[in-house]
């Protein structure tokens, strides 16, 4: 007969070992969210995932052992620190204005083994991209930015944008990547409307290509969609897909798309610190620990969920709890966090739990803005 399994999955048997607050990774819950993206997107041979959630050199090693070689990062660290770690074929998902021009051409001459590419939607910054690339007699790969609905940055498939491709594809000094399309305004729990608002948003985008192919212009690679919408693009053959929180995964997507089937692989250890009266608990679970830039709750306790937060400040988030009186000062509490990519930013480093033990710590080394470049 099998036993039962046990809720306190999280627990840690030497977690008395373990200094608080702490960021800690699950390795076997990571590798089964690593299956779960590599069978959604049907292989590994169009993934493209976004380093941004995990920032970490030996998941990005973890990433290239399962065949997965290309990747996406937000900063010009998390492109170098992927590249330290072997990927070959990077995309920095952020136009390179000011100084970040040359940083961006100074990865390709500190790395050439990989191939770095970069989005922009903006004419003089192609134009002065292709000057910084064709005076170092270098070529520079850009994947024109598509807004597509979220309005963040990119711009509208149509006319203009076909335009602009053009332009950026007779640059010299740059070479057109094709189109990076990021939908994440799509969020709707309801599978079935996420996939209409997802293809409704994604039709311009197509019809824009059919234009640039009628044109002549060659579109090498559409990157679409991030973790939420990723199943929905994976029916798209020529589409390469850039899923990132489904790795660790959060208690904000978690709760909002249960339909993913993704589970918590990143924790926060805290310890109750105080308990100064009343049914309030203290634990060293501040800002400089979880992502706070939502309103509260901004972690799921697990163990004390029906508590009500009180405040919460740099070092110190204060809870009321009806059950109050079973924890001690010194107790360890573990959370999953609303938002998972900013939290492990607020860390240097992870502690790997296998099976039940702490086994050691991987350096989150892209927490930096820079590392040589």
């Amino acid at each position: 007969m099998n036993a039962a399994p046990r809720d306190d999955w999280y627990a840690v048997d030497n977690v008395g070992e373990i200094p608080s607050p702490a960021l800690l990774v699950y390795a076997d819950r990571l590798e089964e969210n690593l299956r779960i993206m590599r069978k959604t997107a049907g292989g590994t041979e169009r993934l493209r995932p976004h380093l941004k959630t995990v920032k970490m050199g030996e998941v990005v090693r973890l990433l290239l052992r399962h065949g997965i070689g290309k990747c996406k990062c937000a900063t010009v660290a998390e492109a170098e620190m992927a590249a330290r770690s072997g990927s070959r074929d990077i995309l920095l998902a952020l136009q390179p204005v000011g100084p970040q021009q040359e940083r961006f051409l100074a990865l390709g001459r500190s790395y050439p083994e990989s191939r770095f590419s970069v989005i922009a939607d903006d004419g003089e910054v192609l134009r002065s991209l292709s000057r910084e690339a064709h005076r170092r007699e270098t070529e520079a790969t850009v994947f024109l930015d598509i807004d597509n609905g979220m309005h963040r940055t990119g711009i509208a498939p149509g006319p203009e944008a076909v335009s602009l491709y053009r332009m950026l594809s007779a640059l010299p000094g740059l070479k057109a990547g094709g189109l990076h399309v990021y939908d994440g305004h799509i969020r709707e729990s309801d599978l079935q409307r996420r996939i209409e608002a997802a293809d409704a948003d994604y039709a311009p985008v197509e019809r824009m290509i059919g234009e640039l192919r009628a044109a002549g212009c060659a579109v090498p690679a559409v990157v679409a969609g991030g973790t939420p919408t990723f199943p929905v693009h994976a029916r798209r053959p020529e589409v390469e897909l850039s899923p990132g929180t489904c790795l660790l995964w959060d208690e904000g997507y978690g709760t909002r798309f249960p339909d993913l089937g993704f589970s918590p692989a990143a924790l926060v250890l805290s310890r109750i610190v105080s308990k100064p009266g009343g049914n309030r608990i203290c634990l060293d679970l501040g800002h400089k620990a979880v992502a706070s830039e939502m309103p509260p709750p901004r972690v799921r306790l697990l163990g004390l969920e029906d508590a009500l937060f009180l405040s919460h400040s740099e070092e110190h988030l204060v809870l009321e709890s009806a059950d109050s009186a079973r924890w001690n000062v010194g107790d360890p509490v573990w959370g999953i966090p609303m938002h998972i990519c900013p939290t492990v930013a607020r860390f240097d480093r992870a502690v790997v739990v296998r099976g039940r033990r702490a086994d050691g710590e991987w350096k989150i080394e892209a927490q930096n803005r820079k590392i040589t470049i």
